[in-house]
């Protein structure tokens, strides 16, 4: 029992825990999924599904809906219409103390009011574990995804005294030390320089190599192409194309959604998708 459960005096929780997926295991999926947000339609009749051992990106240009997608199949912003299940159950029949088993979430913004310690900040990742058979991986859990993270030099610093780049990589530590089989990372490269934003990416496949499904927005083409086995293009709140990103992301697609001409041509050391701005000479 870890030192929190200790205490606050928690007995062991019995609980159904998430077994490990099988490959290619559907762990979330969204039909004909529509949400407003005040008075306006963010997404209109999107359908995706997740499965376990793959990365998927969310592409598109800004108000495309990939965040809304995203936090919809979080089940963190409520469907107007439409279905969001999460391993297999609508998202609205999971508690939130079940949902947390099942999938982690991070957001944009990393913000938090107290000045919490880093590793104290990435232990919360831990939380829905509190109680169960699982608590006692805790430390082995959090010492993991700080050194994944390359966070651990500075784990004793307060999280307000961190740049907007290590504060994105804390959170995504304490993601990581969620342990659940279901990631979802809105921008998690935004803040990042060109070395950290390749560990990310990097970090996203090594967790859908181990089974874990990871959903992404990004809006870097070339790490979409680069990383992600599948991609989804959002336009206007509906998904205009999805599949392999050497497959859909053509000149004609990429430059009729971000209404930018582009030239998309093969790198010449993999052949994924290098999109080029057609720019004036």
């Amino acid at each position: 029992m870890s030192l929190t459960a200790r205490l606050l005096g928690t007995a062991r929780t019995v609980r159904d825990l998430p077994a490990a997926p099988a490959p290619d295991t559907v762990l979330a999926e969204a039909e004909r999924l529509r949400v407003r947000l005040g008075d306006r339609t963010v997404l209109d009749g999107a359908d995706l599904t997740v499965r376990a051992g793959q990365v998927l990106a969310l592409v598109g240009p800004n108000g495309a809906g990939k965040s809304t997608l995203l936090a919809a199949l979080a089940a963190d912003t409520p469907a107007a219409e439409g279905t969001v299940r999460v391993a297999g159950r609508p998202a609205g029949e999971w508690s939130a103390a079940e949902l947390a088993l099942r999938r982690a979430v991070l957001p944009q913004a990393a913000t938090l009011s107290f000045p919490f310690p880093v590793e104290d900040v990435v232990r919360m990742g831990r939380a829905p574990w509190a109680g169960t058979e699982r608590e006692d991986e805790d430390e082995e859990a959090v010492r993991a995804a700080m050194a994944a993270t390359e966070v651990t030099e500075f784990a004793g610093r307060p999280f307000s005294a961190l740049s907007g780049g290590e504060r994105a990589r804390v959170a995504l530590a304490r993601v990581l030390a969620q342990r659940a089989p279901l990631l979802l990372l809105d921008e998690p490269t935004a803040a990042l320089d060109l070395r950290h934003q390749e560990l990310v990416l990097r970090i996203c496949r090594e967790r859908a190599a181990a089974g874990d499904a990871v959903v992404v927005v990004l809006h870097d083409l070339q790490l979409a192409a680069a990383y992600a086995d599948r991609a989804a293009v959002l336009h206007g709140g509906r998904i205009a194309a999805e599949g392999p990103p050497a497959e859909i992301f053509t000149a004609g697609l990429i430059g009729e959604v971000y209404r930018q001409p582009v030239e998309v041509l093969p790198h010449p050391a993999g052949g994924t998708p290098l999109v080029v701005p057609v720019r004036p000479r």
